[in-house]
């Protein structure tokens, strides 16, 4: 099931959205072709700015989109939808849709975002909401976590789904077997949580996927865990707690190398193992979440993504296009989440 079955992937990038503009995309589009040669790329925006910035570069396998608007970051999902049918956001997932790309990358409004993929695209049998996973860095590599903002509320039932979609994903884009699955919770014991983590451990309890039950939130850097489950408004917190002391203790280590001539020879020295950890924690490097449960791929960056983090997001998009994760969690739910599943 994990093995890549697409030989060559089309990626359909909204190069208009992202809070740097048209050029990091089109230099983040440029350096995924140069290192990729199994991926083609759909650069969808407005072809009077993007052209130009094409001048002069390797134009194989890359095309151009026009799109004749932007969804901005103060655009509300119904007011994108209902008003900006020509935007690059909705012109790429269209492509998604027509069949033209296998996946789209978007770094614009997420509310956009999401409602208009869920709309144009639709969510796979058995899936209620889609539902935003990334993957953050641990002791062992990395662990999925879900939901990261797109269910702010959730019913035991629409976690559940995401504990089976999660588990989906990281079994055949990480290639592990039998993935463990918990969910994020303020304690181990049977006693600790409000009663939505009570009823969706009952579910998943009787789940065919390696449930492990709760975990607490430093288990999610400790390897203890493959999928981490949670709802919307708990998920994003935790991710963008996480960016933070990453960056809290990239600057401390920072002030105190700098700190007086010893330091910074003594940093001198180092930079070597520095520049490693700096590579292991850099938000950058996790760039790319899923919008997971629709009938197509659709992958979120960062609205201040640079080039690198753009990347990286396309990256992600290539192999689970290549991976074809779509079509493996569309008959993890027929197997799945068709069987009605009863709290007792």
């Amino acid at each position: 099931m994990s093995s890549e079955k697409l030989s060559s992937v089309t990626i359909a990038l909204d190069a208009m959205s992202g809070d740097l503009g048209a050029a990091t995309a089109v230099d983040a589009a440029l350096a995924v072709l140069d290192k990729h040669s199994d991926i083609s790329m759909i650069l969808v925006g407005d072809e009077t700015e993007l052209t130009p910035l094409l001048k002069n570069k390797n134009r194989d396998r890359l095309s151009v989109q026009h799109a004749s608007e932007v969804v901005t970051m103060e655009d509300s999902a119904a007011h994108a939808m209902r008003t900006k049918k020509d935007s690059s956001m909705r012109v790429a997932i269209n492509l998604v849709h027509s069949g033209a790309a296998s996946a789209c990358v978007s770094s614009g409004n997420t509310g956009a975002l999401m409602g208009t993929a869920k709309f144009v695209l639709k969510t796979l049998p058995g899936v209620d909401r889609p539902a935003i996973v990334t993957s953050i860095p641990n002791i062992n590599g990395h662990v999925h976590m879900l939901d990261l903002g797109a269910n702010v509320d959730c019913t035991a039932e629409q976690l559940y789904q995401f504990a089976i979609m999660g588990s989906a994903l990281a079994s055949v884009v990480d290639s592990t077997e039998s993935p463990r699955v918990g969910l994020l919770n303020i304690g181990s014991e049977d006693i600790k949580g409000n009663e939505l983590v009570k009823e969706t451990d009952a579910l998943l309890q009787q789940a065919r996927i390696n449930y492990i039950g709760f975990v607490e939130g430093d288990q999610v850097y400790l390897g203890d865990v493959d999928v981490v489950v949670t709802d919307g408004f708990v998920g994003n917190v935790a991710l963008k707690t996480s960016e933070g002391v990453a960056k809290l203790i990239t600057t401390f280590m920072r002030e105190e190398f700098t700190r007086s001539p010893i330091t910074k020879l003594m940093a001198l020295l180092a930079s070597p193992v520095l520049n490693r950890l700096k590579s292991r924690i850099d938000p950058r490097s996790y760039n790319g979440a899923s919008l997971l449960g629709l009938r197509g791929l659709v992958i979120k960056s960062h609205g201040s993504a640079d080039a690198v983090a753009i990347e990286n997001a396309i990256n992600v998009a290539r192999i689970e296009a290549k991976k074809d994760l779509v079509s493996v969690i569309n008959s993890t739910t027929e197997n799945i989440l068709k069987t009605t599943v009863q709290i007792d």
